[in-house]
């Protein structure tokens, strides 16, 4: 019994030993998993954010690309609501408003963000978001006046009256060609170089169409004198139609090209951006248009006279005025047919609720309006 007693005891310290040692690995691996580094926060962050695709249409100053980054009024309106909703962005440019809509009708994107104008039609497609900023149409034109040297020669060559001036100069050459032979011929005094006699002459015939003096010789006695005469008669008519075909020029190209307002579009050809509410708008009051991708596009056909108006977003215009001083256009009567601006969606898109909760908040706020008197100042 002794011996079993000390066979007892020496497994006893045996089984002792490996418990403590058990519970040590345990206690050390706690130990180890309670002081290894969790995730950061923008880690926890990142793992939470939602992936979207959004959809952009090139539109300074809501819309520009710079260095190969997006920025504007509402991408940066985009931006605040995407950090409020832990929403990470991808974008993807569609070259028209009406492609664009058109991807967020087909679920080709998850939202649309641009100066996109909220309308009965477009909603019967896409679902839009509480409005975030106030705008209208405007209307652009060259800021050359209709009186201008080009406009005048383009009136009298439509009208035929530059091929009559033609007719009348080849008329005088011919006249002074025809007196230099004679004064040649029969004035010893003449000038003997032909560059001296014919510029004599051509201001002797010229100074009789247009003032009815001259002091050239008469070599011709009561002949030449009724020659003169009648060449003088002839410079009162050249000079009575010269005059007139001007001034009915000029008065029909002001009247004809001057624009002031909507009313004076009829009969014009307007540019307009393809898909824009300024294109249905013009076009349901029967005025032809021609439509353009991007608004560089629709100004360099406004200053080559491929159209007579540009009418598209006010804000844009206006933006564009005065961003490019240089630029000969300016804008004429007042914003006309007001509208509001919003981001686009998909019908039934889980989004639409949250994100026109945060732009409310965000208008209630304040936060839009500083976004506006940032790119817009305290005007609008």
């Amino acid at each position: 019994m002794k011996k079993y007693g000390v066979f007892e005891s020496g497994g006893l310290r045996w089984i002792t030993r490996a418990w403590i040692t058990r519970t040590l690995e345990i206690v050390g691996f706690a130990l180890m998993i309670g002081l290894a580094p969790g995730p950061t926060p923008a880690q926890e962050q990142a793992a939470a954010s939602r992936a979207v695709t959004v959809g952009v249409y090139e539109s300074p100053p809501f819309v520009t690309r710079e260095n190969g980054q997006y920025t504007g009024m509402a991408i940066e309106l985009w931006q605040s609501l995407e950090n409020k909703l832990q929403l990470s962005s991808t974008y993807k440019s569609y070259p028209s408003y009406r492609k664009l809509i058109e991807a967020v009708r087909d679920g080709e994107i998850d939202a649309a963000v641009t100066n996109l104008t909220i309308t009965r039609q477009r909603a019967q497609s896409i679902a839009f978001t509480q409005p975030w900023y106030d705008s209208g149409l405007r209307i652009m034109t060259p800021s050359k006046g209709s009186g201008s040297f080009q406009s005048i020669l383009e009136g009298l060559s439509d009208s035929g009256h530059l091929t009559t001036f033609a007719w009348l100069l080849i008329l005088a050459l011919f006249a002074t060609v025809i007196i230099t032979l004679l004064d040649r011929r029969l004035d010893s005094e003449f000038p003997r170089r032909w560059r001296e006699g014919l510029a004599d002459n051509f201001f002797h015939t010229m100074s009789i169409l247009t003032t009815g003096k001259t002091t050239h010789k008469n070599l011709f006695g009561w002949i030449g004198r009724i020659w003169s005469a009648l060449w003088m008669v002839l410079g009162v008519a050249i000079i009575a139609y010269v005059t007139s075909s001007i001034t009915s020029v000029m008065t029909t190209t002001s009247l004809t090209s001057q624009i002031h307002s909507l009313s004076d579009l009829p009969g014009k050809t307007v540019g307009v951006l393809g898909g824009s509410v300024g294109e249905d708008y013009v076009q349901e009051r029967g005025i032809e248009t021609r439509d353009y991708d991007s608004l560089d596009a629709s100004v360099e056909a406004l200053l080559s006279d491929d159209v007579d108006a540009l009418v598209g977003d006010a804000s844009v215009l206006e933006y564009f005025a005065h961003s490019q001083p240089g630029q000969p256009v300016r804008l004429v009567g007042t914003v006309f047919h007001p509208d509001k601006y919003g981001f686009g969606f998909p019908l039934q898109s889980d989004l639409l609720r949250p994100v026109t909760l945060e732009l409310l908040g965000m208008h209630e706020r304040g936060d839009i309006h500083k976004l506006r008197v940032k790119y817009f100042g305290d005007t609008r």
